[in-house]
């Protein structure tokens, strides 16, 4: 290997970033990683200690079909790596369903009134169903009637991603709601055919291995191998530019939490910072069409409040979909059933209220006072906790939580990409949101291991963009591929709106 005197800059401490430094250091390469956050790694896969807690940020299970990512994760952390069974529920008017929802289910649990509108609503929506298909409640309205798409589809995907069913693509639902019959349902209550002879839906695992004190642990080792190796991380460290000389040196500037200014110089930069920030950075400042269409780039925010209850928790269940419009609150995850390392005192239960929101709107702004009075009330609404149970609370913000695929997005981030590789070819981006895509962390893994054999060959000779929602690399021409991650819903052109509403 050829002596290497100036370091690769890594942008980030997520799963990609500490991925890329580890890949480099263990290759004896001089790496410095940068990260805004003060205090922890792991990025959106941290998880934060509040007194003798542990809570995640939106919950992560690492299940891969990539041997090389599976063998990365029992590297790390051997026998502190359990093995669980995936248990989650829907909650709806005080009760829970199934999940994934098998239709059987839900119509014995809906009661027979309920249940013979929801089969009512079918058989209307196959006699008549909508034409032409153009939004995601179209297709599930014509799939599973009216209103059994009121109660287990439109309330939680407009939680999550903030918009109205009708504005949102058809597409999404075919790729993502699979296995479910309720024709099949009707004569079969306990389990539909289709799923009996297609076996597990795809996007779900029946079990996954977890860090025994949560995913942060994980990259909290990554890390410490990085320094092992020779690679520096500098925490609360915000990249502000980043300049690439004649010579083809990148000078990267960043601010510490106390104003100080520095700059690092590499020959190589790997970025897993939100691409419409890196973009705005970037010197000499590319053409005013790309960043345009960089500043563009939309993200959904997120925010978690963790309550700590007296009297431990009835759930098994990981976390708890809540489809009930009555309360804003999206998911609620029981740590304990994580792993019981999480919450050491037996006599707690430790709650994850997710809220999915957009920043400066009005949950993002509420005060922690209000939002733990929010998430009080909303426990108890579900029946977790009575409000006179929760002794303590801990609420953390998380912007640029999930990538936005709005009409615009394929363009813009095409546009983006054929820039940097023109204009920066030493400069690399990874995971989330360095590609504006909706991954899962061995997908963004993967695409760092790809970044950091480029640097290691000395060429381009994987395309990133190739690795597929799998995490394993597509050969083949083609710009970005379309199954490159987790499906999101696209939200339709306004053309296809106009047309829908008219």
């Amino acid at each position: 290997m050829p002596a290497v005197s100036e370091p690769a800059v890594v942008i980030g401490a997520g799963p990609a970033g500490l991925t890329a430094a580890h890949r480099l250091t263990a290759d004896g390469r001089p790496v410095v990683v940068l990260e805004a956050d003060p205090e922890y790694v792991g990025g959106i896969s941290r998880t934060v200690r509040y007194k003798d807690v542990r809570f995640d940020i939106g919950g992560h299970r690492f299940f891969s079909k990539s041997p090389e990512i599976e063998t990365f994760w029992r590297e790390m952390l051997g026998d502190d790596l359990l093995v669980r069974s995936r248990e989650s529920r829907i909650f709806y008017r005080r009760r829970f369903f199934q999940y994934p929802l098998r239709p059987g289910d839900a119509l014995r649990k809906l009661g027979p009134i309920e249940a013979l509108r929801c089969v009512s609503s079918y058989c209307l929506a196959r006699v008549a169903p909508a034409r032409p298909v153009v939004s995601f409640q179209d297709w599930v309205t014509n799939e599973f009637g009216h209103r059994l798409f009121e109660i287990f589809f439109k309330t939680y995907t407009e939680k999550v991603w903030g918009m109205d069913c009708r504005d949102v693509s058809a597409d999404w639902a075919a790729q993502r709601i699979q296995g479910l019959s309720l024709g099949s349902a009707i004569v079969d209550a306990v389990r539909s055919a289709r799923q009996r002879g297609n076996g597990p839906i795809k996007t779900l695992t029946r079990t996954f291995l977890y860090p025994r004190l949560g995913p942060g642990m994980m990259w909290d080792a990554c890390a410490a191998a990085v320094r092992r190796q020779g690679g520096q991380i500098r925490l609360g460290r915000r990249v502000t530019e980043c300049r690439c000389d004649d010579e083809g040196t990148w000078h990267v500037t960043h601010v510490g939490t106390d104003g100080s200014e520095e700059t690092t110089t590499g020959r190589h930069v790997i970025s897993s910072a939100p691409l419409r920030e890196l973009v705005a950075a970037l010197r000499p400042a590319i053409d005013p069409e790309t960043l345009d269409a960089a500043s563009k780039l939309r993200y959904r925010d997120f925010l978690i409040v963790a309550l700590l209850a007296r009297g431990g928790t009835p759930l098994t269940d990981q976390w708890i979909y809540v489809h009930d419009p009555d309360v804003r609150v999206g998911r609620v995850q029981n740590f304990r059933a994580w792993s019981e390392d999480m919450v050491p005192d037996p006599s707690l239960a430790s709650y994850g209220l997710e809220y999915f929101c957009s920043e400066g709107d009005d949950i993002w702004t509420r005060s922690d006072e209000q939002l733990r009075a929010l998430a009080a009330s909303e426990l108890a609404h579900i029946g977790l906790a009575a409000p006179d149970d929760i002794v303590d609370a801990c609420i953390i913000r998380q912007p640029k939580a999930y990538p936005i695929y709005d009409d615009a997005y394929r363009a813009q981030l095409e546009r983006i990409r054929a820039t940097l590789q023109e204009r920066f070819p030493t400069l690399q981006v990874i995971g989330r949101n360095g590609m504006h895509r909706y991954n899962n962390q061995d997908h963004a893994m993967m695409t760092a291991m790809l970044a950091a054999e480029n640097i290691r060959e000395g060429r381009i000779r994987y395309d990133v963009w190739r690795v597929n929602n799998d995490a394993e690399y597509v050969e083949g021409p083609g710009a970005i591929a379309d199954d490159g991650g987790r499906q999101v819903p696209e939200r339709l052109p306004l053309a296809a709106r106009t047309r829908q509403q008219t």
